[in-house]
């Protein structure tokens, strides 16, 4: 497929066929049906497939073949994210909403069906003084049906990214250790988004903290070994929160980014960033807003403009600019970093450049003892680990990341569980 943007989304769906998430034939089928730089496209090939998934799932008797169902209605989760992805740019566009309600229901009915203890949704109120009130949501995915109290992973996606996906991306693998997982998500993510009109803010140990306090409150939680696990964008987000959240034990950064806004403003032309650095917010807004529209342009950049402007809940390209610069990890934060942070990269992302390094480099010089607490991975190309955080090879990544962590845990040993 002769399309960047579509084929690296093909690949996260192809991906999380390695954790119950899709069919390679299924995603394979799709490809076939998708036209290059044709959004409309991606739709109509993804929404047939989901429609036709959640029909097999339907007719199956769960009380005969409960796997079957789960799973079927797991891959029709998958499908239904995928048929909205790229439909983004039209907020009126009802399909946007629609198609998350049968994706967020889909998935539901599968985790309902998880053993040997279903997955638990929850909201949880919080504030910021940049938005006010909101609530953060997550599911909480226990690794056996006692009460042991069993390390805690917490999970949070980027930028696109829903915390459904990180069901397949990484709990899997982390129940399968015996230790809990824990999905988040917070303004400016997708199910946050949708339902409660809020964008990204980038005090984000607001919307973490709240996950924190609950957990607190269980019996199966052991609070000593608590960690915070970012993904993408959350690379950044998630060191961010724990600058202020201390109670976590480790923190993960995949891939991990200092600045978003630097990592995108390395890929865009000098004369762009001129004309938003003079200050002219129209000049500024009427050629990122052409762009979007201009279906000769590259799908990626149409598709990062559509995207920004949707999880930062603003029309204007200059205002999404100047609150994208808001959220980074700043020297002040790493300061306030006490725990062991690892940083992973993969060795040929063309999405965060050379982020993972710098993020490297300011927690380890940054803070006191940062050499000692800063761990740093690349994941190879050669072992099929060089994309953007490692995908494609969940496994490898998992299991790099639970080693150390072992450490930090003081030599854990992990238990096997089946999910």
């Amino acid at each position: 497929m002769a399309n960047p943007q579509f084929s690296f989304y093909l690949q996260e769906a192809l991906a999380l066929a390695n954790n119950g998430g899709a069919n390679t034939g299924e995603v394979l089928r799709i490809a076939t049906q998708i036209i290059p730089h044709d959004f409309e496209s991606t739709y109509n090939a993804f929404n047939y497939m989901a429609e036709n998934i959640v029909a097999i799932a339907r007719n199956i008797n769960s009380s005969r073949d409960l796997t079957g169902t789960r799973d079927a209605f797991f891959r029709a989760a998958t499908y239904y994210r995928g048929a909205g992805f790229f439909l983004i740019g039209n907020w009126s566009d009802p399909r946007n909403y629609d198609l998350w309600d049968k994706a967020l229901a889909s998935f539901d009915k599968s985790i309902s069906m998880i053993e040997p203890v279903a997955g638990e949704r929850f909201e949880l109120d919080a504030h910021s003084p940049t938005i006010g009130d909101f609530k953060t949501i997550g599911v909480f995915y226990k690794a056996s049906a006692g009460n042991e109290s069993r390390p805690t992973v917490v999970i949070g996606s980027g930028y696109d990214a829903s915390q459904e996906e990180s069901y397949h991306s990484e709990v899997r693998q982390i129940l399968a250790r015996g230790v809990n997982a824990v999905t988040y998500e917070g303004p400016g993510q997708p199910t946050v988004r949708r339902k409660q009109n809020f964008g990204f803010i980038p005090d984000w140990w607001n919307v973490v903290t709240p996950v924190v306090d609950h957990l607190s409150t269980r019996r199966d939680v052991d609070m000593s070994k608590l960690a915070l696990m970012g993904v993408s964008f959350g690379g950044s987000l998630a060191p961010i929160a724990a600058s202020r959240e201390h109670r976590f034990s480790a923190v993960v950064a995949i891939d991990g980014l200092s600045s978003m806004q630097k990592a995108i403003a390395d890929q865009l032309p000098k004369s762009l960033l001129d004309l938003y650095n003079s200050g002219n917010r129209s000049a500024f807004d009427k050629v990122l807003l052409n762009v979007a529209a201009n279906t000769s342009q590259s799908s990626e950049f149409r598709w990062l403009i559509d995207q920004s402007l949707w999880v930062f809940n603003t029309h204007s390209p200059y205002d999404w600019w100047t609150r994208l610069g808001n959220i980074s990890l700043t020297p002040d934060m790493v300061r306030q970093l006490p725990m062991p942070v690892f940083v992973g990269k993969g060795q040929h992302d063309t999405l965060t450049l050379n982020q993972p390094e710098l993020t490297q480099q300011l927690l380890t010089t940054g803070r006191p003892n940062g050499e000692g607490l800063t761990h740093y991975h690349e994941f190879n190309t050669s072992l099929g680990a060089g994309e953007h955080c490692a995908l494609g090879a969940e496994s490898q990544l998992a299991q790099v990341i639970l080693d150390w962590l072992s450490d930090v845990w003081g030599g854990y040993a992990f238990q096997h569980h089946t999910p």
